[in-house]
């Protein structure tokens, strides 16, 4: 597969160039530099083997075979004369026209992981003078991260949906090969680390280490354990505790709500998959989870989504937005003592959304806000598709001004997870 550009007309940046190492084999001597000394083996496509990119100067891929196992900033001999590709590696390969990871102009010739060796072809572009191996496909293009930007929070900093104690909404975002990064609302990105990929469900909005910082919930796929990442107020996380032994695989919709009980202590609703019962695990002063309660008697099966956006109606107490799946319709649950009060219509056609995120106050009005990553079957004035970030004003009574796209990125479904 090669890739000149993205679909439905998204433009991405230009990549940036990157120090990465060179590896260039032949089928009997290493190499670490591409010239003259280094004589390619005569090969064909079945020739490439797993674990390496293989290029020909050949449109049918036969004769000299060029095999490299990681970046090269140049190409040497090989210089603006590969034709055809084969990549049996797991990563995303990049064509750039100039050295260094540059590109003259925005397309970007790529070549997706093919392990397996199923398929080979081109890679869009003849002009080759550098390639660049990457995790993600995005990378070829530019940072690992959507760009996420947020206004500064006119009350100052806020203690919803801020994880490094500033006056800028942040996100978590997990991309698809299972690294969490911090996007402090700057545009920036810091990557917290690896193997989040292990959890099946992650939630924040709350400090249930009683410390004065977000945490983050996680629960572990293979074992079914609750993990609490405490929040160093910095962006990244402290050494995980376990605060549910195991099974935890039987409830879905895990959400950190923040207090609910109003103890000043952050809480966790789950709904029970068996029943669709929505429980309240309320926080203790240890940091731990209480004793359950059940505070919804059956029927949140039916719920898709469940969104802890913080207070939005302005009465102290943290309120739900659920979306109902059979139809695409938006509620809202004002918060209660230990409970959620009778719900109210935000809206419909919500099921267009591939996520909803809660964000805090996105804009400068001192307001929590609801964030919507859209689906394939969005359709919009200045964004269509998926991949666009909606940014839903808050009002202050529990509803939500028309979205509106942020304006910043195309690229959110490269995220699995936004959190």
């Amino acid at each position: 597969m090669s890739l000149l550009s993205r679909l439905n007309g998204r433009r991405r940046p230009a990549a940036r160039p990157a120090a990465l190492g060179l590896a260039v084999l032949t089928a009997l001597t290493a190499f670490t530099t591409l010239g003259p000394a280094a004589t390619p083996a005569q090969a064909a496509p079945s020739d490439c083997p797993k674990g390496y990119f293989c290029a020909w100067k050949t449109d049918h891929a036969t004769g000299e075979m060029l095999k490299l196992t990681k970046s090269a900033s140049t190409l040497g001999s090989w210089d603006n004369q590969i034709s055809a590709v084969s990549n049996r590696t797991n990563q995303w390969v990049c064509g750039y026209d100039e050295p260094g990871y540059k590109t003259s102009y925005w397309s970007v010739g790529v070549r997706a992981p093919d392990p397996a060796g199923t398929d080979w072809g081109y890679m869009g572009m003849k002009s080759l003078s550098s390639l660049k191996f990457v995790p993600t496909e995005r990378e070829c293009y530019g940072p690992a991260y959507p760009s996420w930007h947020a206004e500064p929070n006119p009350a100052g900093p806020s203690s919803f949906g801020n994880l490094n104690g500033d006056d800028e909404a942040d996100l978590l975002a997990r991309d698809k090969v299972g690294r969490l990064w911090f996007l402090p609302g700057d545009g920036s990105g810091k990557l917290i680390g690896g193997g989040w990929g292990a959890m099946n469900a992650l939630t924040r909005h709350g400090d249930f280490s009683r410390d004065g910082k977000e945490d983050v919930i996680a629960r572990e796929a293979s074992t079914g354990k609750l993990f609490l990442y405490p929040g160093t107020g910095t962006g990244t996380f402290g050494t995980r505790k376990v605060i549910g032994t195991g099974g935890w695989n039987a409830m879905t919709r895990l959400t950190a709500l923040g207090d609910l009980t109003g103890d000043n202590r952050a809480d966790l609703l789950a709904v029970e998959k068996s029943t669709g019962r929505l429980y309240l695990y309320p926080g203790t002063s240890t940091g731990t989870l209480g004793a359950r309660k059940m505070i919804g008697s059956g029927g949140w099966n039916s719920m898709n989504a469940l969104t802890p956006v913080g207070d939005v109606t302005g009465d102290g107490k943290a309120d739900l937005v659920a979306r109902e799946a059979s139809t695409g319709r938006l509620y809202a649950y004002p918060g209660r003592t230990g409970a959620l009060g009778s719900r109210t219509l935000l809206g419909g056609g919500w099921n267009v959304m591939a996520q909803l995120v809660a964000v805090g106050d996105h804009g400068l009005d001192g307001t929590n806000d609801l964030v919507a990553l859209t689906g394939p079957s969005y359709r919009g004035d200045s964004c269509s598709y998926e991949g666009c970030l909606l940014v839903y004003g808050g009002r202050g009574d529990g509803t939500f001004a028309r979205g509106s796209w942020d304006g910043q990125d195309y690229s959110w479904d490269d995220m699995s997870l936004v959190f």
